[in-house]
């Protein structure tokens, strides 16, 4: 906690004092050389989904430098640098990786498309102009903000809608060449023809029931495929609650973002609940399933962007209690999700165990997999 008020201090007092530096001077930039994306940089799926953002800059500001803040084992991802991109390692909590950050201050354009807290950071990096979403609360989030743009009232996925926020025709739908394969540390790869099954979340109300992850199992076996487990750090119980006997090889917390990608690439499919692996299988083009419980697959899904991957997403549609139209504290009226814990939640894992196995193997179908 102390680390993260450190960070945090230096960055209001740098955004103060640049803020006092150009006072009455701001204004949107004629020529933008240098672009800045910055967001809140530790979850996967939310860096992820920011790529049509990345495309859209790219298409708009074709010789411009372009930063994206990342986490750092995020930021692995991006070695070869999709759509020209640099991603820089950020973590609220080390003032190693600010200062790395303020060594490439001077931007003439950052956009902040979530949590409207790091305009504060765009504005310490000497930001001149900071475009984002207005409604975040509370109101001081936005003090740094210089253009505020309201959420669409058309659904549209996150993507989508935050590559909305730089002028100019939506970006060209995604083609796996746009973003090279990152280099990697060799691993033992499962032989082909294999199939993924991420049975790993970022919280508990989005795990899928052992007894149908075991079926989903059994079903793409006898299909040809070799299923392989995979998960999070401190996620192998999931596995074990599973897959007790061992019977499918499990890659449970061995592997890092580069080398998932590389499993996932030479994958025949991927099924996994909504989360970011979900997002990556998209990137590398891989067919996928993403099991959506509390969240939302509009919001989540493919959109625009992603229209031409092979994916299928698999909820139970108007679920009772997704019912919250909340997203980054903005309210919104076509919005149907639910963000609450598992001390909120009236029946823990309801909305994912409605989600039966035939329904898996239907998109599944779909999608064209066989072995």
């Amino acid at each position: 906690m102390a680390r993260r008020f450190q960070v945090r201090s230096h960055i209001v007092a740098a955004a103060l004092w640049q803020s006092l530096l150009t006072v009455g001077r701001r204004r949107s930039p004629d020529l933008v050389r240098r672009v800045l994306v910055t967001h809140h940089p530790q979850m996967l799926g939310d860096t992820l989904l920011l790529t049509p953002l990345l495309a859209k800059l790219r298409q708009r500001y074709s010789a411009a430098e372009i930063v994206l803040t990342a986490s750092p084992t995020t930021a692995a991802l991006y070695g070869k640098h999709p759509y020209g991109v640099q991603a820089m390692p950020y973590d609220p909590r080390n003032h190693k990786t600010l200062r790395t950050l303020f060594g490439a201050q001077g931007f003439d354009l950052a956009i902040v498309p979530g949590d409207s807290r790091y305009s504060w950071l765009a504005r310490a990096l000497g930001a001149r102009w900071v475009v984002g979403f207005a409604g975040d609360r509370p109101a001081s989030k936005n003090w740094m903000m210089d253009q505020l743009t309201p959420y669409p009232n058309q659904p549209g996925m996150w993507g989508d809608m935050a590559a909305a926020l730089v002028d100019g025709a939506p970006p060209a739908p995604y083609r796996p060449e746009d973003w090279p394969a990152p280099d990697y540390r060799t691993f033992d790869m499962p032989q082909q023809p294999y199939c993924v099954l991420h049975v790993g979340a970022s919280t508990q109300l989005k795990l899928w029931g052992p007894e149908k992850w075991r079926a989903l199992a059994s079903y793409l076996t006898e299909c040809g495929l070799r299923v392989v487990w995979s998960g999070g750090h401190n996620e192998q119980r999931v596995v074990e609650e599973i897959d007790a006997t061992g019977q499918h090889r499990s890659l449970v917390g061995q592997l890092d973002l580069p080398q998932l990608w590389h499993l996932l690439a030479n994958a025949a499919l991927l099924v996994c609940p909504d989360t970011g692996v979900a997002h990556l299988g998209r990137i590398v083009d891989t067919p996928t399933v993403t099991l959506f419980g509390p969240g939302s697959p509009v919001l989540c899904g493919v959109g625009e962007f992603w229209k031409n991957s092979p994916y299928r997403a698999v909820t139970v549609e108007d679920f009772p209690c997704r019912d919250q139209r909340v997203f980054f504290r903005r309210s919104i009226v076509w919005v149907r999700r639910c963000g609450r814990g598992t001390n909120d939640c009236v029946s823990v894992g309801a909305c994912m165990n409605a989600i039966q196995i035939e329904d898996v193997q239907k998109a599944i179908a779909a999608l064209g997999v066989s072995a």
